[in-house]
């Protein structure tokens, strides 16, 4: 649980450069996730250049962050893998907590910027990205090493009024 515990969104990094290897770690880690009848929908694209990032970083105003990351980790779904299409997204979303979590394992910081199922910010990362039809955008993670070093600390967010057995009671 510690590491579930620590992970926060992270979106003020250093300048400091995120190792190919940790973000080999990265990906790794979110093709570990589970999918639907293992069909595995996921691509992913490693984007490091700073106009690529600034150009990522306007498809949403909630996006602004990706502009200043090291990397951000683009996570794409390919149409031909889709054999449940119906849970492509949520294959794609294990993948991006599996990321998460392995970013704070690794003393990174990181956050989920949601892409799909917003058309705009689709096409846009579409077309910033120059992307094939048959790769539609879900997310893109900027990741890099947290600005602030308590980045990663405990939030109890436990609820028990969220938590009903047997039936639910208004």
């Amino acid at each position: 649980m510690d590491v579930i515990d620590r992970r926060r969104s992270v979106r003020a990094y250093q300048s400091r450069e995120v190792e190919p290897g940790k973000i080999e770690e990265l990906l790794r880690a979110a093709m570990q996730a589970p999918s639907a009848g293992n069909q595995r929908p996921w691509e992913f694209l490693v984007v490091r250049d700073r106009d690529a990032l600034e150009r990522l970083s306007a498809m949403s105003p909630y996006a602004k962050h990706i502009a200043k990351a090291p990397v951000a980790l683009v996570l794409l779904g390919r149409k031909g893998r889709m054999r449940f299409p119906g849970n492509w997204e949520q294959d794609m979303g294990a993948a991006a907590e599996n990321i998460l979590l392995e970013a704070t394992e690794q003393g990174l910081g990181a956050v989920w910027t949601g892409v799909c199922p917003v058309p705009e910010r689709m096409d846009a990362v579409r077309e910033q990205l120059s992307l094939p039809d048959e790769l539609t955008p879900f997310a893109v993670i900027a990741v890099g090493y947290p600005e602030k070093e308590d980045a990663s600390h405990f939030v109890d967010r436990f609820d028990p009024g969220r938590i009903h057995y047997e039936t639910i009671e208004e």
